[in-house]
């Protein structure tokens, strides 16, 4: 995994399983990679995984068991759904916008932009 210095790690790695739960390729009711297995896998210290999942745990995306390991919640793809359209609304999208101003693009044009992305995006899913 290949980080970006602009966000602290956990959050990055964050976003990598609620990415990974959104996509869901971990279901409701499914383990996660252990604290030790995550850590080895993204290359990093076992306490950033724990706060990546102390994190998330307080969000109720995931939930600990103890014993057995951490889990996604059963509710947890509508709280990373939740969380994640939160924070685009709150931090992304004022920037979005400034930009959209800057470039002097309209509502339009970004519409029809959007439409070949979805379509272009289609065609590779069926490839």
């Amino acid at each position: 995994m290949e980080f970006i210095g602009t966000q602290p790690i956990y959050l990055q790695i964050g976003d990598y399983i609620c990415e990974n739960i959104l996509l869901e390729k971990w279901e409701s009711g499914e383990k996660i990679p252990s604290i030790r297995d995550l850590a080895v896998m993204t290359e990093v210290n076992p306490n950033t995984i724990m706060r990546t999942y102390n994190y998330l745990q307080d969000r109720g995306i995931i939930v600990n068991q103890r014993g057995i390991g951490y889990f996604v919640a059963e509710d947890g793809s509508r709280r990373t759904k939740e969380m994640k359209k939160k924070d685009f609304i709150e931090k992304e999208l004022p920037r979005f916008f400034k930009n959209l101003d800057l470039l002097e693009m309209s509502l339009d044009e970004l519409k029809n932009l959007y439409k070949e992305y979805k379509e272009t995006a289609a065609k590779e899913e069926n490839v």
